[in-house]
């Protein structure tokens, strides 16, 4: 379980998180959503260990992500950024490997090369293993990070924001495959994924954060969560909430 307790955060004089208190499941797909600025991707950082709150403290399974090496925190924990920074030149393999460098002293051996091939072909990109980033559309792109991220092989995934450039036929295929691995079994993981799409939340995800102004709004399962009258208070718009298979869908209005 990752327990957040009394988080606060603040970059400069801004505050970012005030007193966040939280639990995550330790398995299936927990999305955190809230308007721009709400501290989403603020959270996932500091969950992270990547950035160190003013006050209040983050367990990830009983580990303090501060106390321990990089490394060690890395076989725990994986964070996609939004827009990470990578070398254009990298071939797609070659960034999806560097998700291992947690399980290796920079020699990758046969299990390395296991975990990456899986990952390629669970993210639908052996056709294009060999080619460079920088030939790769942003949605084809984008899916080479997830998988590269899926291939650090940490019982946590945290994803901010993965749906970004991809159309929705790869969209949907994410978000189920983000479902069939975060269901329980010996290699099932936990993911927590910041997600502007609330009916991409309504349909894949167990549980809901929803987040404003640096603070949580109601955290529960999703369909206690995506209520008509806390979206209102989330997002300051009104909507209607339509059954759909079992499920509940999302209308702005």
């Amino acid at each position: 379980m990752i327990e957040v307790r009394s988080l606060s955060y603040a970059a400069g004089a801004t505050p970012i998180l005030h007193e966040v208190g939280l639990d995550l499941a330790p398995r299936g797909i927990t999305a955190l959503i809230g308007p721009n600025g709400a501290g989403k991707s603020t959270l996932l950082h500091c969950i992270a260990g990547l950035a160190r709150p003013g006050a209040g403290t983050v367990r990830i399974d009983g580990l303090d992500p501060f106390a321990v090496p990089d490394r060690r925190r890395a076989r725990q924990v994986a964070l996609l950024q939004q827009s990470p920074t990578v070398a254009s030149r990298l071939r797609v393999a070659e960034l999806v490997g560097f998700g291992r460098w947690p399980h290796h002293a920079g020699r990758p051996g046969p299990e390395d090369a296991r975990v990456v091939a899986e990952a390629l072909t669970a993210f639908e990109l052996d056709a294009l293993a060999a080619r460079p980033l920088d030939t790769l559309s942003g949605g084809q792109r984008q899916r080479a990070m997830v998988a590269m991220a899926y291939a650090q092989a940490t019982p946590w995934l945290l994803l901010d924001e993965p749906l970004n450039a991809l159309d929705p036929r790869h969209a949907r295929d994410l978000m189920a495959r983000l479902h069939d691995l975060s269901r329980p079994g010996p290699d099932g993981r936990a993911v927590v994924v910041v997600l502007h799409d609330i009916n991409a939340a309504a349909l894949w995800a167990d549980r809901v954060v929803a987040m404003k102004d640096g603070r949580v709004i109601a955290s529960a399962g999703a369909d206690e969560v995506l209520r008509a009258e806390i979206l209102e208070e989330v997002f300051d718009t009104r909507f209607e909430i339509v059954p759909h298979r079992g499920r509940q869908l999302v209308v702005t209005l």
